[in-house]
């Protein structure tokens, strides 16, 4: 057989550690949005900088992952219309796909068997909780292809009543990932095989990861001599909660903390002289 010189075929060998998009004429990268599928959001770079008393370095973009990875993304969206609503590039050659809550098994189940997806690792499920949004909780799923040596994080929403479909049928590694969740932020899993707390008491109340969850919680635990065991009590403060509006030397970048325009003045006292 014949044997391909140095350098011979480089031009079409793909790129190593990006998923390929099987047919990639009918993947435009064009900003032009395509009626019925959402287009590829090329997010700017983040750059690296040096030291200021050095000479700034940039971290240099890889272009050829950056577009195998936005029409990889924009393959998914042809392939599932149905559940995929936004596809973006994110700094660092990220890809992130936000899908649907009703297509949370189709989606994961396409990139874990798909031929050119190979995502068989769930590498860490979470949640972020913003309360501002109408769906309040947005659920973040870090998928690895080994096959591929690349990323892929799959991002969707709920809100505290509406339950979401448990992705342990397709990955194993949800089940604690899935519980730790429910624990700290209250979400529903349907179809989980053991829904209950992970990390906390039993009869705890509440979830601690929401941004309304009061600081200091609402009971404290102390070991009663009276009764020989551990009880739980509502919370007393000794003092009711203060603004720590101080310079400390630990802060990062103390220099750069706004000093008040003016000192608030109780009732009789007088504005002190300037020095």
């Amino acid at each position: 057989g014949s044997r391909l010189r140095p350098g011979a075929g480089a031009a079409t060998r793909p790129a190593e550690g990006v998923p390929q998009a099987s047919s990639c004429a009918s993947v435009s990268l064009s900003s032009h949005a395509v009626a019925g599928r959402p287009s590829v959001l090329l997010l700017p770079v983040r750059r690296e900088s040096s030291a200021a008393d050095t000479r700034p370095t940039v971290r240099p973009r890889n272009d050829v992952a950056h577009k195998q990875l936005s029409a990889f993304g924009e393959y998914v969206a042809e392939i599932l219309p149905k559940y995929v609503q936004q596809v973006q590039v994110s700094c660092f050659n990220e890809l992130e796909i936000c899908i649907h809550p009703d297509g949370v098994i189709p989606v994961l189940t396409f990139l874990r068997d798909h031929s050119n997806a190979q995502f068989k690792s769930l590498a860490d499920l979470t949640a972020v909780d913003i309360p501002t949004r109408q769906n309040r909780f947005e659920i973040v799923y870090n998928l690895l292809s080994l096959r591929f040596n690349s990323r892929i994080r799959v991002k969707t929403y709920t809100d505290e009543l509406t339950p979401i479909e448990s992705s342990v049928p397709v990955y194993k590694a949800a089940n604690w990932y899935e519980r730790e969740i429910w624990d700290m932020f209250g979400v529903f899993f349907a179809n989980h095989p053991d829904l209950r707390r992970i990390l906390t008491d039993y009869g705890f109340e509440g979830h601690p990861f929401r941004k309304d969850f009061p600081l200091s919680g609402y009971v404290e635990l102390r070991y009663d001599d009276e009764v020989k065991r551990v009880v739980a009590e509502p919370v007393e403060l000794a003092q009711e909660f203060r603004k720590f509006d101080l310079n400390s030397p630990w802060e990062a970048f103390p220099a750069y903390r706004q000093p008040p325009e003016s000192l608030k003045l109780e009732a009789g006292d007088t504005k002190p002289e300037a020095k």
